[in-house]
């Protein structure tokens, strides 16, 4: 076989869809025996249900050859119940033939088909079946279906080489028209690519039943239709559609291979194919591999959703266009246990994801009630059934309310922080508006540097893995972007689950920051009446809050069309019924979701208090003397160990995360220069210039990546940086006085700390301790003695200039540390808490104090000068600190010698 073609078969309820099936497998010689629907012998309708209703509930799949191509036939569901499973097919597929019924044209039904067709590109052709039926013309049905889906359906019922037929293939195409006006012809191989890019919409006439024009189908799709397959030796890839489960319970994820070839005891990601089906109809066998292009099921993958991707193929699970917008509680029996019929329902889930089940307390008590979101009664019945006939209990539905939703109006930033003792996860994310109809989409500017990948996708899956619930009436929230900012795990106590509990309260912290929006599903309706009914219609419309267009005529009926919120429309189809003596049709099709427009009545009636949802939490946890402490959502921001820039008026100061794409050769070559041995017979003068060199080449770095920076205090003439020995300018000189010499120097020192603007000196300690040549080796041998050294030498230090100095010491793997602080004369002393790194503490703090002061941080850790550095902060070697501390030393000795 050279070819192999994924064909799907949709039509509306009734148009003929399994009996134009049974035709081309009859054609093929797949079946010896044409089966009806009607006689219940469907060769594809295998589920008793099917055939007790005459309709199709799950897709099915029937292999078939004609001529040189190998087919897989894929049945899918036609009533709009059982929509979203049709829905998930189409991602599969490399074609599709549209049934449409003679006798009742382009059904609202059908207009849903044709939106999704077109949503996920798949190429269509068009079967008008029940062409058989008295009073079918063909003409008046072509101009029909013309006005309704386009120009571009074109009839191929009787070839293509006709002039007429070979203008409107040229039409289609800029290309091919100035090449049709030039005289030459639409060739083949130019109508297949039409076809295959969307272009051109052939029709075939004809009736499933009589099998006329079913063989022209299949000649017409064999020789036009390519496959978009890869190869077989391309790497694996593959896209899932669907989840079952045999009669023996074993669970089945039917998939299609994209590319590659996919093979028993192949391993998807830690799970591993036991078995690759192959079903025809009811039957299957059971194959070694499967090559690109093959629809088969697979058993062993235990954790699979359908709409997801494997391998090569994108694993975000595809956004479908079709929701049920009706949840109902599930009554069960008396003595049923919800909890755990509930975890059976998840089963079902599994195989009809919109069902959307979830658990809920009843208001007032402390009883569950499971609910469900269904697409109709159909749908209901079929859920009864399924559930007698797998668990064995009858349940039955309460009343159906509508399905509301939620998003927000602006960008916010939410924070989650999950630290019990023992365990430690931090993340930021941010939350903007998307697109309507988009859903939740997620992407990524964490750097590797700040995050490990292996936490990166595990917040990603976190964020994947439930509908998260708004906080104006716990509905789920939709149409939103979710960038992961960044975040911060601990090497040794951090677990993924701690991950999970810091994305969601980072989604709901978020959300109660946000400017949320109530949303409301909304019908597309055409409404078919006689003409001296419109202004009914139209007052309905407008007391139903709906849209309408300007009306048109259409075999001498008016035709209106808009949009009405579903909450609104109830059993308003029987009303246009009455009112118009049973002329009167409406047909609607979900639009999307919309603002509410009695929003404030929906929340008040839902009386859903976010802060009192224990299951959704907003707060975070932070650890404080060995155990948890809740910290309530709208205080989180200043408890957070990270800070991305945010601010809850003005949003980003720079919308990007700190470390992200910065110059990283640029800086790895500056740190490198900033390591090398320095001579300690430079003058202060020429360690100055450096130093100021030095800050401007970081400055750069830092500004080639996100622009200039912008100080966040103001630099006043009297706030230059200098010692304390220097007056303020326009000072008068203070009178001598005969003291001692050490006491002068002190007096003089004071005097110019209190008439200085604060300045702040943060230093690393353990960072300094190591880049001195004297304490590193000390603290080789004794790390107390290194860091009580360190101390001595700065609190002459910090007695002489005139900045505050504070000296950062990290417990960072001290168990059961807390944070702490010293005083030794005017030099302050921190040692952090457990799981607090000096480098934490110091961008937290510069960022902190950088508001109202200028700030100084002496650190050698080239990442922590950039971060800090986006405070407005100075930056300063551990070493130069340390020339610039023996340079304070030489000072004080000359200050004292003067006395």
């Amino acid at each position: 076989m050279n070819k192999k073609i994924t064909l799907g078969i949709l039509a509306h309820v009734d148009a003929g869809k399994t009996t134009l099936s049974e035709g081309m497998l009859y054609l093929s010689g797949t079946i010896r025996k044409l089966g009806r629907v009607d006689h219940k012998d469907a060769f594809l309708d295998t589920y008793e249900l099917e055939r007790a209703r005459g309709i199709t509930i799950f897709s099915k799949q029937a292999l078939f050859d004609w001529k040189n191509v190998s087919f897989t036939l894929l049945d899918t569901p036609g009533h709009s119940d059982f929509s979203p499973e049709m829905e998930r097919t189409l991602q599969v597929l490399d074609g599709a033939v549209l049934i449409i019924s003679a006798a009742d044209g382009v059904t609202s039904q059908v207009r849903l088909l044709w939106k999704l067709l077109s949503h996920y590109q798949v190429p269509t052709y068009i079967f008008v079946n029940k062409m058989d039926q008295p009073g079918m013309d063909k003409n008046l049905i072509l101009e029909k279906l013309r006005t309704d889906l386009g120009n571009s359906v074109i009839d191929f019922s009787e070839g293509v080489s006709s002039p007429e037929i070979q203008e409107e293939l040229a039409v289609c195409d800029d290309e091919l028209l100035s090449g049709f006006l030039e005289g030459k012809e639409v060739t083949e191989g130019e109508i297949s690519s039409l076809i295959v890019a969307r272009k051109a919409f052939p029709v075939i006439f004809g009736s499933a039943l009589k099998m006329q024009g079913v063989e022209e189908l299949l000649n017409l799709i064999t020789d036009h239709l390519v496959p978009v397959t890869g190869s077989d030796e391309a790497p694996f890839g593959a896209r899932i559609y669907k989840i079952s489960r045999d009669s023996s319970g074993n669970r089945l994820t039917h998939l299609k291979v994209t590319s590659g070839c996919l093979k028993v005891r192949d391993l998807i990601g830690d799970e591993k194919i036991d078995q690759i089906r192959i079903y025809n109809g009811e039957k299957f066998e059971a194959v070694k591999e499967a090559p690109a292009g093959t629809i088969c099921a697979v058993t062993g993958l235990a954790t699979t959703k359908a709409g997801e991707g494997l391998g090569t193929e994108s694993k975000e699970k595809t956004a479908e266009l079709i929701q049920p917008i009706i949840s109902c509680s599930l009554i069960l029996p008396e003595d049923a246990d919800v909890v755990s019929f509930y975890k059976k329902l998840l089963i079902l889930q599994e195989e009809e994801p919109m069902l959307r089940i979830s658990l809920k307390e009843l208001p007032g008590s402390s009883e569950k009630q499971i609910e469900t979101q269904v697409m109709g009664e159909v749908q209901k019945e079929i859920l009864k059934h399924l559930i007698k006939e797998r668990f064995d209990i009858d349940v039955a539905f309460g009343p159906g309310h509508i399905v509301y939703k939620e998003t927000i109006a602006g960008a916010v930033e939410g924070v989650g922080h999950f630290e019990p003792l023992r365990h430690y996860a931090e993340v930021h994310l941010l939350l903007e508006p998307a697109e309507p109809g988009s859903g939740i989409i997620l992407e990524n500017t964490c750097s590797t540097d700040v995050l490990a990948l292996n936490w990166q996708r595990l917040i990603l899956t976190h964020l994947q893995e439930k509908a998260h619930k708004g906080v104006l009436t716990g509905s789920e929230i939709t149409d939103i972007r979710i960038t992961l900012l960044t975040g911060r795990a601990h090497e040794k106590h951090t677990e993924g689950g701690d991950f999970r509990q810091a994305t969601y309260r980072a989604v709901r912290q978020g959300l109660m920051e946000a400017d949320n929006v109530l949303l409301e599903p909304i019908y597309n309706y055409r409404m078919e009446l006689p003409q001296d009914c419109v202004g009914r219609a139209l007052s309905d419309i407008q007391r139903m809050n709906g849209t309408v267009g300007l009306p048109d005529i259409e075999g001498g009926k008016s035709v209106l069309t808009g949009t009405i919120p579903a909450a609104c429309l109830g059993d308003y189809a029987s009303q246009l019924t009455s009112y118009t003596r049973g002329e009167g049709h409406i047909y609607t099709t979900l639009s999307g979701y919309a603002p509410c427009h009695n929003a404030e009545e929906v929340i008040a009636s839902f009386d859903y208090d976010p802060e009192a949802d224990l299951d959704n939490p907003a707060s975070s946890v932070f650890c404080s003397h060995g155990a948890g402490t809740l910290i309530p959502w709208n205080e989180v921001r200043n408890y957070m160990h990270l800070d991305t820039g945010w601010d809850p008026q003005e949003g980003f100061e720079k919308k990007t995360d700190l470390t992200d794409s910065i110059d990283m050769e640029a800086l790895k070559k500056l740190q490198t220069h900033r390591m090398k041995e320095t001579s300690d017979n430079r003058s202060f003068a020429e360690i100055d210039r450096e130093l100021r060199a030095t800050n401007d080449e970081l400055k750069a770095i830092f500004e080639r990546t996100y622009g200039q920076i912008k100080p966040r205090y103001v630099d006043s003439a009297e706030s230059r940086r200098r010692t304390k020995d220097t007056p303020p300018a326009n000072s008068e000189p203070a009178a001598p006085v005969s003291l001692s010499k050490k006491k002068a120097a002190g007096i003089e020192a004071k005097s110019a700390l209190i008439e200085r603007p604060k300045e702040y000196l943060l230093v690393d300690g353990y960072n300094v301790i190591y880049a001195s040549d004297e304490l590193g080796s000390l603290a080789q041998t004794d790390l107390k003695a290194a860091r009580d050294a360190l101390i001595d030498l700065l609190v002459n230090f910090s007695g002489f200039r005139r900045e505050i100095t504070i000296l950062v010491f990290d417990a960072y793997k001290v168990p059961g540390g807390t944070e702490h602080m010293e005083k030794h004369h005017d030099l302050t002393v921190i040692y952090t808490k457990e799981a607090e790194t000096a480098d934490q503490y110091i961008e937290k703090a510069a960022h902190e104090i950088g508001k109202k002061y200028r700030v100084t941080v002496a650190t050698s850790d080239a990442i922590e000068q950039v971060i800090v550095m986006s405070s407005g902060a100075l930056r300063l070697s551990a070493r130069d600190f340390l020339l610039e501390v023996k340079h304070t030393e030489e000072l004080i000795k000359e200050k004292m010698n003067k006395y």
